[in-house]
């Protein structure tokens, strides 16, 4: 009876050890998708009253997770019964990002009515739409990209065992949830962080300064984010698009593959924009809640 259980105990430790070494590689191959969700989850997580980043940004976390329970079973069903499903669904996420991307640049260079007070203004006069759509939007968002994280890191176990093929695909979602918006969390709440700093000593101490860096430093991250975050969406569908459609991956070898894939995702971005716009003049309904 005891070497039957010390036998169990240690085929569950081997088998942890393989998922152990099968999930680092797993978590490498996703490590550049993983920023790219950094990037553009901590821009979504922003703008809202410093009161409710905390709740929203745990909304949109809850919707991830749901991303992934939803994700993760579906894959390994159309990885078994149809391949070629997977990479459609990748492509047509692919669409979406590009659009969104090109949307947010239409949005920056020809629609920046709003600034700073307006925007706060609006938030508290219309803070409950505000907050669901942008959460909408961020969870949308988040599934196209862990999509694109579960096949990749689908596709590093693809010659294992299905116990060890579930648990690491299960481990590197887990990471990419709990990671992402541990990061994110940190970044939207540096300022409350460093305004306790300033609270807790006196102008000339080392602390304040830190503090008073965090405070200040904050609008520029969040800029930066915004600015990385679309740049992320429009190199990821690009990247789906270079990967996934054989013709397309023999275009201009000769390029850098990250130029080839911002210009891909750029130009897909350009054209469903167009598309969306002309489809909301014929019928202005279109897209909306």
């Amino acid at each position: 009876m005891a070497s039957g259980i010390f036998a169990i105990l240690d085929d569950i430790a081997a088998l942890m050890d393989d998922v152990a070494v099968t999930a680092k590689v797993a978590t490498k191959q996703t490590a550049g998708i993983l920023g790219d969700d950094l990037a553009v989850n901590a821009e979504k997580a922003t703008g809202f009253l410093s009161s409710r980043e905390i709740p929203v940004l745990l909304s949109i976390m809850k919707g991830s997770f749901l991303n992934k329970l939803i994700i993760v079973p579906i894959a390994f069903l159309l990885q078994f019964l149809y391949p070629p499903a997977i990479t459609i669904i990748l492509i047509l996420g692919g669409l979406y990002l590009a659009y969104e991307g090109v949307e947010k640049i239409v949005e920056y260079l020809f629609h920046r009515q709003k600034h700073g007070v307006e925007v706060v203004q609006e938030l508290e006069q219309d803070g409950q739409k505000a907050e669901k759509d942008k959460i909408k939007s961020a969870v949308l968002t988040d599934f196209i990209l862990s999509i694109e994280i579960v096949i990749i890191a689908l596709g590093t176990v693809l010659n294992e065992s299905l116990t060890i093929q579930i648990l690491t695909v299960s481990i590197v979602a887990i990471i990419a949830t709990v990671g992402v918006y541990g990061i994110v969390a940190l970044i939207v709440r540096m300022d409350d962080a460093g305004f306790r700093l300033m609270k807790s000593s006196s102008e000339r101490q080392p602390v304040y300064k830190v503090g008073n860096m965090l405070v200040n430093a904050l609008p520029w991250v969040i800029k930066t984010l915004g600015v990385v975050g679309t740049l992320a969406l429009l190199l990821v569908s690009g990247g789906i698009f270079d990967h996934n459609i054989e013709w397309v991956h023999h275009l201009v070898p000769q390029l850098p593959s990250w130029i080839k894939q911002m210009v891909l995702g750029l130009l897909v971005g350009i054209v469903a924009v167009a598309v969306v716009a002309g489809i909301k003049k014929v019928s202005p309904g279109f897209g909306k809640s």
